[in-house]
């Protein structure tokens, strides 16, 4: 089952060269299990990227896939949308915390946006956090925060707001406005298992420390991981 030519699919994450000289393909899946090609069960730790949870091989979701494709296998959100995105928007509104309605502040969530992937969740948030105070007349809240060791996808403002190392050394800081926060791994001291940590509270005086350097007005959002 394993092709003959194995160069022509660039793979993204890898060491193609040493990938092709030693390939581990995975051919099947079932439940948490994986089947490799040499007929090994392989516990698939992961879920995928995270994004496989129900497990492999579900024939009731692959039933849903199949009716849903006969029925409308895809169409833009351009000014055109399928019932069910609506339908499904609502659904996880239903599900999501319902958050406080206080003193004129509503932090509960209300709408809904759909991304292909976690890189491209990430580009849009980024945008549409400026494009919301460049409507408010705030157009020079600009610059972004993230952390250090965060990943925050493969896109350029991801890779910019992003701490991973090897990222940032190959392809640099694409985004001139960034700056990182410590991260908070420390073992030693912020293990917990319940209750509120004693330990970490000068990590978001970092945090205040990077805003007051460059102003409030100038800031346009945080992401960690």
């Amino acid at each position: 089952m394993i092709p003959n030519d194995l160069s022509a699919f660039l793979m993204p994450f890898s060491a193609n060269r040493a990938f092709k000289s030693s390939p581990r393909l995975v051919v099947g899946g079932k439940g948490m299990m994986l089947k490799s090609a040499d007929g090994r069960d392989v516990l698939d730790g992961m879920s995928g990227l995270w994004c496989v949870n129900l497990g492999h091989g579900r024939e009731e979701i692959a039933d849903a896939l199949r009716t849903q494709a006969m029925e409308l296998d895809y169409v833009p959100s351009y000014q055109v949308a399928h019932p069910k995105a609506f339908e499904l928007a609502n659904r996880l509104l239903d599900i999501l915390p319902k958050g406080r309605h206080e003193e004129g502040q509503n932090d509960a969530f209300t709408n809904i946006f759909f991304a292909n992937s976690g890189s491209e969740a990430v580009e849009s948030a980024l945008k549409i956090a400026m494009a919301f105070h460049y409507v408010r007349g705030e157009g020079r809240r600009t610059r972004l925060i993230g952390r250090a060791r965060g990943f925050h996808g493969s896109g350029f403002a991801g890779t910019s707001v992003g701490g991973v190392a090897l990222n940032r050394r190959q392809f640099g800081n694409m985004l001139p406005e960034v700056d990182h926060l410590p991260h908070t791994l420390n073992i030693s001291e912020a293990a917990f298992s319940k209750g509120q940590p004693g330990w970490g509270a000068h990590l978001a005086d970092e945090l205040e420390n990077i805003i007051q350097l460059h102003g409030p007005h100038t800031i346009a959002a945080v992401i960690v991981e």
